[in-house]
Parts: structure tokens; sequence; C-alpha cells
């Protein structure tokens, strides 16, 4: 289902070029689930954003389904991303304008499905907790809440592929365990790969598939 191959990942700088990933590779089935860890700056960002499809990599190669993405036009590969892949952030990245209904509806609007995404929305809604919630604005939401409509959102289009890049990094320590708790039952009901990235050994205990990535290099732990 997912597949990286050899990913090296370069960034030009006025002495040398700087490698933050250096031939990392990873297999993950339908699913399967998986946690990465790794200090600061080590790169699982950069990775997860490579597996997205949100940026390239310098060397290596993506697979998702079969499909490489990167070999897609640019109108193409939007709307590969937007079908097939799920992002959840730490920072949650809700429109504080709009309600939660309307927030975990808006990979919808990029094109017609011939379903009404607005009951799919209210299910994933009422999934996460916040049937209850569904006109209220971010504002009005504690910051659990708020990862909760994050989540619903990413799951809104029936993705593939679910990449989580410390969705529990901004929260107190018993809603951040809610919010894992969720992450995983979420994934148990659902044919898809789910990755995250963190810093919280307590998250990642959650996962019977770990890795580390420390210097660019990617191993089991």
């Amino acid at each position: 289902m997912l597949k990286a191959e050899s990913i090296y990942k370069r960034f030009p700088t006025r002495a040398a070029d700087l490698i933050v990933l250096r031939g990392v590779s990873l297999s993950l089935d339908v699913g399967q689930s998986a946690v990465i860890v790794g200090p600061s700056g080590s790169g699982k960002s950069t990775l997860l954003n490579i597996l997205g499809t949100l940026e390239p990599p310098t060397e290596g190669r993506v697979l998702l389904d079969g499909c490489d993405p990167f070999s897609l036009p640019p109108r193409e590969l939007a709307r590969f991303r937007n079908r097939s892949v799920g992002f959840i952030f730490q920072d949650h990245h809700l429109l504080p304008q709009c309600s939660v209904l309307e927030n975990v509806l808006l990979p919808t609007l990029a094109e017609r499905r011939d379903d009404d995404p607005t009951v799919r929305a209210g299910r994933l809604l009422e999934r996460v907790g916040l049937a209850e919630r569904l006109d209220h604005r971010p504002a009005e939401l504690s910051g659990g809440e708020r990862q909760r409509v994050a989540i619903a959102r990413a799951l809104i289009n029936r993705p593939k592929l679910v990449l989580a890049d410390e969705p529990t990094g901004n929260l107190d320590r018993g809603t951040a365990e809610r919010v894992g708790e969720l992450l995983t039952e979420l994934h148990q009901d659902r044919d898809l790969v789910l990755l995250v990235v963190t810093h919280s050994e307590t998250l990642a205990e959650r996962f019977g598939r770990k890795y580390e990535l420390v210097d660019g290099t990617l191993e089991p732990r």
C-alpha cells in the first residue's frame, strides 16, 4: 500500500548540501500502522511531507497503492493527494470563521462526489464525540476537541493513508491520551495505513510497529 524506496532529501546551502534523509525505506500494508520517533531536527516532518506528496524527494521513490504520485502532473497530483492522503498536524489548522461541520467538509470542496459528504461528516463527528458541536466555532472548543475535529477532517475523503505529525504535541497529558486512543480506534475501524511521528513515548507505545529516525536513517526500534 505505502512503499518508500531509498528516500534522500537534500537542501542546498552556501557551504554544502544539507542531507536530511539518507536512503530511508519503509513499507506498510493496508490495515497496518506505525510510529516514528526521533530527536528534533532528525527529519521526521520532512519524511512525512514526502510520503504525503507535499514535497518531492531528492532521490528515491514513493508508491501509494501502486502509484508514483510524483510522476503525475501538478493538477493530478493535487487531486491524488486530496483523495488519498489525510493529514493531522500538531496545530489543528482549523479555519476560525468556519463551524466544526464546515471545517470537516473543507477537503470535499475540491471536487464533486456522488454521495453527500455532509452525512459522512456528521457520522465522523459523532464518532469522535462532537455530534453536539457541529455549529460551534474553533474558538469555542477545547484543544482536545479541536484536534478531534482535525482527525474527522483527515478522514472525510476516506483516504488510503493518514499521516499524523505530533498529533498530541499541544495537548495536556490526559487529553493527549484520549486523542491517542481515538486515533488507534479509528484506524482499527478502517482499511487504511496510519503513520504517526511523535516525541511522546506514551503515544508511541500504542503502536506495535516502531521506527527511529536518527541522522537521516530509519531503523526498527
